[in-house]
């Protein structure tokens, strides 16, 4: 599989990820009973989604793992920042680059 489009399908997996876990945490925190089960529902079906997405494609997993897992953290972060307002900290942010690098190292091993 060319780097491109597994990248392109990982970006997709880490979106679909990052989402389902916002839906669900929406769903926790809802005020009430149908919205709850409707962003819960929501969430584990885009959950599922994910699970297809990123287990269909036959890769090497364990090596485009700190890919995903860069890729994974920018976009909970994103999610994080618009959907819910919580900027990172420093601390994330400086944590996150560690996260950038070791993606980038794993990648080229």
């Amino acid at each position: 599989m060319r780097y491109g489009i597994a990248l392109s399908i990982l970006f997709v997996a880490a979106a679909l990820e990052s989402g389902g876990d916002a839906l669900v945490r929406a769903g926790l925190h809802s005020s009430t009973v149908t919205a709850r089960a409707m962003f819960l529902v929501a969430g584990a079906a885009v959950l599922f989604v994910y699970g297809y997405v990123v287990n269909t494609p036959p890769w090497d997993f364990g090596r485009l793992l700190g890919v995903y897992v860069a890729l994974f953290f920018v976009v909970a972060q994103l999610i994080s920042w618009i959907a819910f307002g919580q900027r990172p900290t420093p601390a994330i942010l400086v944590g996150g680059g560690f996260i950038l690098i070791g993606g980038y190292i794993v990648s080229r091993g």
